[in-house]
């Protein structure tokens, strides 16, 4: 039973913490981001299951991390008002070809990041952009401005 208050614990510090890290960090994965989520997950095994190198203790945690998961997804999808919460909105980073300072402040994206983002899907100026908005998953979805 210990082992799963530990993988309790360590879900919901998990999520805080994804979620304090902000959507800009989740989008990109860095060579030293791939080094960070593996002592992460050495760190978090060693919390999670202490002393316990039993196939159980193992099948115990992983299990109540998944079903902890999908808990998390069934209320996301079942209850609209914890998207929010859970997911976050989505933010307009560029309204009409302008920048919106306070939301890239906020989201800690540059506007050299944003230009890369908008070369991505084709688009060579942001004069072009009618809207850019940053998703939950952290991609940036640019609408063109229409042409008539």
């Amino acid at each position: 039973m210990d082992i799963v208050l530990r993988g309790i614990v360590v879900f919901i510090f998990l999520f805080v913490l994804v979620r304090v890290m902000g959507r800009r960090e989740l989008s990109s994965l860095e060579p030293f981001d791939l080094i960070l989520l593996i002592i992460l997950g050495d760190a978090v095994q060693q919390g999670l299951t202490q002393d316990d190198y039993s196939l159980t203790g193992a099948m115990l945690a992983v299990g109540t991390i998944a079903i902890l998961q999908v808990c998390t997804s069934w209320l996301n999808f079942r209850l609209p008002r914890l998207r929010p919460l859970l997911d976050g909105d989505p933010i307009v980073v560029v309204r009409d070809g302008k920048e919106i300072e306070r939301n890239l402040r906020r989201e800690r994206l540059t506007s050299e990041d944003l230009a890369e983002a908008a070369r991505k899907q084709g688009i060579g100026n942001l004069d072009e952009v009618a809207w850019a908005v940053m998703e939950t998953s952290g991609s940036i979805s640019f609408i063109k401005k229409s042409d008539s």
